[in-house]
Parts: structure tokens; sequence; C-alpha cells
């Protein structure tokens, strides 16, 4: 069949991207799912720094690629051997295929999977097939498994949660990234107990839903740090009771005075190491520090090495919200529901796929958090 599509020919083309047009839209051509693979119609994609990650090269990945790895569709058929899935369930894309038999999915973590990491790391699914091409016999890869910005597209059922029809799928693509990725932080890797001192750095779409989940966790203070007037008046109206604007105050400074001594978690969210410097100093003694951004490989951290023992710190990764997705997504979902989790505040416009590069723009600036993509 064919489908319309956003590919990534070459990473390192120069901004504006409006202008040099790294994303190009093209028909090409899918393969019907094989086994073990779900053909899904996506219907909403959301535009993640990941994403901005991969075009600027900072995120290194095998090209071309159809980019995309946030988005909600409609199964419209399984291969063979696929049971638990079927034509017309509504369905979250998750960015780790989660084979469910390797050492750490057996353990509880699949955001490590083994299989599915080697899987998106090589541009392929989990079967290692590769369903994009053109009538040329250009192959195109698989972008974490998902591929959202396609308007079809092929994935293992590894990579989807099944969820209730009746949310939007517009909203219920967010779920899949910022959502998992920041309330996860939060619920599962930093287990923010209430009453304690939050601090979140960088007011994306995974910092803000990081500071929806302190709020739902009951943290109190929650102090979100930006240099975005825009995103830090948003973010007192997801949660936080604090903020500061990076730019004009010392925020390590600001961070320990409110939270007199230091957060008890802080969540750097940006991908640089001087953010992440800065989120750990805002740290306070017996702290936490979780780092959920995603630094170019390059980067180096610096801190204070004796704090770690003197003070009893802890530095901890977070990927994917150290999430199980088929348990999480529902969970998230039903404190959206619940009023717990304001995601619709996340978005700042929908947009079409033929403006997909100035959007990419947008996303750069700082002008938006969430842009969802419609089909």
């Amino acid at each position: 069949m064919k489908t319309r599509a956003a590919v990534l020919g070459e990473m390192g083309r120069p901004q504006p991207y409006a202008q040099s047009e790294p994303l190009q839209v093209r028909e090409i051509d899918l393969d019907a799912p094989g086994p073990g693979e779900v053909l899904v119609e996506v219907a909403a994609a959301g535009l993640c720094h990941s994403d901005l990650s991969v075009i600027n090269g900072s995120r290194p990945r095998v090209m071309p690629m159809v980019l995309g790895h946030e988005g909600a569709g409609i199964v419209r058929e399984v291969g063979p051997g696929v049971s638990e899935l079927s034509a017309g369930d509504h369905v979250v894309f998750t960015f780790v295929p989660m084979c469910g038999r390797c050492e750490y999915c057996a353990i509880g973590r699949p955001a490590l999977c083994e299989r599915g990491n080697r899987a998106n790391g090589t541009g392929a699914l989990l079967t290692g097939a590769r369903r994009f091409h053109d009538g040329g016999g250009q192959t195109y890869h698989h972008h974490l498994g998902v591929s959202s910005f396609s308007r079809y597209t092929i994935v293992a059922p590894e990579s989807l949660v099944r969820i209730d029809d009746d949310l939007p799928l517009e909203r219920a693509a967010l779920f899949g990234c910022a959502v998992i990725t920041g309330v996860g932080a939060v619920f599962n890797t930093a287990h923010v107990e209430p009453g304690t001192g939050v601090a979140v750095f960088g007011l994306g779409g995974v910092g803000l839903s990081a500071v929806m989940g302190a709020r739902a966790a009951g943290a109190n203070p929650i102090v979100a740090v930006d240099l975005v007037p825009s995103k830090l008046e948003l973010a007192q109206r997801v949660g936080a009771t604090h903020v500061v604007n990076a730019r004009d105050d010392d925020a390590v400074e600001r961070v320990r005075e409110v939270t007199e001594g230091g957060a008890d978690y802080a969540f750097e969210t940006v991908g640089n190491e001087r953010v992440l410097a800065q989120a750990y100093a805002a740290t306070g003694r017996g702290g936490t520090t979780v780092t959920v951004g995603l630094p170019d490989p390059s980067r180096q951290l610096s801190i204070p090495a004796v704090s770690l023992v003197a003070e009893e710190r802890v530095i901890r990764g977070s990927y994917m919200g150290s999430a199980v997705p088929r348990r999480d997504v529902p969970r998230y979902i039903a404190m959206y529901r619940a009023g717990l989790l304001p995601v619709d505040l996340l978005v700042s416009r929908t947009i079409g796929l033929d403006e997909i590069n100035a959007a990419f723009d947008a996303l750069h600036a700082g002008e938006v958090v969430r842009q969802v993509l419609r089909f």
C-alpha cells in the first residue's frame, strides 16, 4: 500500500528547517504486516525534542528514516501470530518495543529491553524487518519501532498499548512519550513521597509532565525552572508552587532557598550536562537527582565527587519514565480522566504534515511545548 510520510534523509542540515527541509514529505510504499506485526493508521503524533535530536545529529540514527516516535492510532490489520490485538483497536505507541523475554523485561524494567533497544539502534522492527521502501529499491528505516510521522505504519504489537476508544487520539498520543516519561520519572524512578520538595529543570512536554506528576504525588513545594516566561506560567497552571526564570535569577540558589536547603528530588529534562549540574547542585543532602533528557553522547558531567558519599546523594537516569507501558499508560490515562494530570494544557497547536519542518523550528526556538500532527 501507499503511505504519506516525513522522511529524514540526512542529519545536520542547517536551520531554519523551513528552508533546508531536512524532512521530505513523500508518498512511499509500505508492506503488509508480516508475522508478529501490526498495521496501524496513525491519527496523531507529537513532535518531541528526541525527534529534533535526530534531525540535528546530536542523537545519531541510521539513515534514511521515517521519523516520529510519539503517537496514537487505530489498528487496521494484524499479521500472522498476533492474537492480543484486532482491527479497530485504539492504541498508543511506545518507543521501546518490549520483548517480554530478556533479563530486563523479566525483572520489570522493559525500558531497558535488550532486543527492543538493539532493534531501535538498527532502525528495524522487533522482528528485524523494515517495511518502508520506494519503487527505486530504497529502504527506509523505522524510528524507535514507531515512525509515527507516516499516515500508516507497521509496528510490533510489543510497541503498542491498547486503550479505550472514547479517549481522543490527539490526547492519547502524548501518553506514549511526554506523559509516560515525565510522570513515570516521578512515580517509577524517583518514587516521590507526599510533602517532599521537588525541582524540575526544563519545561518542555516531559518537564511539564514531571510537574504534573509531582503535584499528583503530593509533593510540596514544586519549583519549576526554565528560560521562557510562557512555559513558567504554564508550569504554574499544571501544578508548580514556585517558578524560577533562570535567565534572570540564580536557579540553584533560588531552588535551595524555596526548598530550605535543597530539593529532595530534582529532575533535569533538558538533555544538557550544564543544566544537569545545576539540578544536582540544587538537590539537598540525602536527595536524588533524576536525569531524563538525552544529551549529546560526547558531553561529560562534572560534579563534586565527595558529595555522593558525604551527603548520601543519588543520581539516577530515567529512560521512558522507567515505565511498564501496559501498566502505566492506562494508569496515567485514568489519572488524566480524574483531573490529576491536565495533559490538555501541553498542546500548543496542531499542524499538518506539510508544516513539519517549520514546526521543528518552533520547537527548537522554545516557542511551543507539544505540537500535535494530525493526519
